[in-house]
């Protein structure tokens, strides 16, 4: 199995896995590493190799030494051929050509392990590792090959590049199976494939007790503080500036962001820009396993993705699930997939997550009327029976099924 990040925090690779493992599958994950290959067995029991990489340095003593070498050398010997050195060092270390040099490095040893492990199945977790499960699984070896795609490629926020679908499309002729996350999406991609995708819903690890970690006191809140929560990615188009916006309108309560990203800087920089400090805080993203302990402090959870395109219009998203697993209801968007969910279950409220006061009004209404937000909270309880891992991954096993039969 190939994932294209450093797999801490990617609950849906980690249910997979997990699910693989216990049915009996002998099971390698090959992931981004830091600068050197490390290998982790797990007790699930799978082998993580996360893939490193770095360009060569020199100690900083040997920095000025070298510099004047070369100037010596330049002066009495082969300037040209100092001046290649310099230009060279100065392109490979000073551009963001290194990163074009650490992507194909890392490429190119998610390849050489894949071929070592000489699998019956690859499987690629996104398109930034369909091409090594394509060229281990088919240009190589001749064995069967899965492209879970957590997301919608051909209209997805940061994928504007036109590279993106052609490589999807041209790959996909070599893959035995496709894995969607939900109906809507499935639909999306039999319109542009002409083939229908598994769908394997993001549900959680079913829980029926979580123990809490102590939230207020490690923030340093009042016991009876109300903790309004988003965890996840702080990334752009999730809403998270127009949650902002809509604090100095909530009646009560602490904003709490559990979680990293690109965004996080702009939004510490606009929550002290917006005097609104006093009630909003972060904290670091913390391991997928513990997550469940934070998310049961909160008295609501926040899905507030903004629709930039058609991925995060039709998600199913992961934290929503989240969220109800850990008995909490949600403020979240007027989206398709999580629209049936709060609306069916009535385990939150919808609003227009572009629109700081129609949130607030969202967040007030459950403030305003405790009663129905302990409607809601209980009725979590009947949603989590249907929305978890051990139903789906029922479905998720017999696509593995099938491939191993053939």
């Amino acid at each position: 199995m190939f994932v294209w990040n450093h797999f801490t925090n990617d609950a849906r690779v980690l249910r997979e896995c997990t699910a693989l493992a216990e049915a009996g599958y002998e099971l390698q994950l090959l992931a981004l590493g830091q600068e050197k290959t490390t290998v982790e067995e797990r007790p699930d029991p799978f082998k993580i190799r996360r893939l490193g990489f770095k360009l060569p340095t020199f100690p900083h003593r040997w920095h000025k030494i070298i510099i004047c070498l070369l100037l010596l050398a330049a002066i009495f010997y082969t300037p040209l051929l100092v001046i290649c050195f310099i230009g060279t060092y100065l392109v490979l270390y000073k551009t963001k050509v290194k990163y074009v040099i650490r992507k194909i490095a890392l490429i190119t040893k998610m390849i050489y392990w894949g071929l070592k492990a000489d699998a019956d199945i690859y499987h690629a977790n996104d398109l930034n590792t369909l091409f090594q499960a394509v060229v281990c699984g088919k240009w190589v070896r001749k064995r069967k090959v899965i492209f879970d795609s957590h997301e919608v490629n051909v209209s997805r926020s940061g994928y504007n590049s036109k590279v993106y679908p052609i490589a999807e499309k041209f790959l996909m002729r070599y893959i035995d199976s496709c894995i969607h996350e939900n109906y809507t999406r499935a639909r999306f991609i039999k319109r542009i494939y002409k083939f229908s995708p598994n769908v394997i819903y993001n549900y959680p690890f079913l829980q029926t007790h979580i123990e809490p970690i102590n939230l207020h006191k490690q923030l340093d809140l009042p016991e009876d503080e109300l903790i309004l929560l988003y965890q996840g990615g702080l990334q752009e188009g999730r809403g998270l500036d127009k949650l902002l916006e809509a604090v100095p309108h909530i009646k009560k309560g602490t904003v709490v962001f559990i979680g990293d990203g690109k965004w996080k800087p702009f939004l510490v920089a606009e929550t002290a820009r917006q005097n609104v400090s006093h009630r909003v805080k972060f904290i670091p993203k913390v391991p997928v396993e513990q997550l469940p302990a934070y998310t049961k402090n909160a008295y609501i959870g926040f899905q507030l993705l903004n629709n930039t395109s058609f991925n995060h219009y039709s998600a199913a998203s992961n934290k929503l699930f989240e969220y109800i697993m850990a008995g909490i209801p949600v403020v979240a968007c007027n989206f398709p997939e999580i629209k049936k969910v709060v609306t069916n279950d009535e385990v939150g409220v919808l609003v227009k997550s572009d629109d700081p006061l129609s949130i607030a009004a969202g967040v007030n209404q459950l403030i305003d009327q405790p009663e129905l937000r302990e409607k809601m909270h209980q009725n979590t309880f009947q949603a989590r029976e249907k929305y978890n891992w051990t139903n789906e991954k029922i479905k998720f096993l017999k696509i593995y099924q099938r491939l191993t039969e053939v």
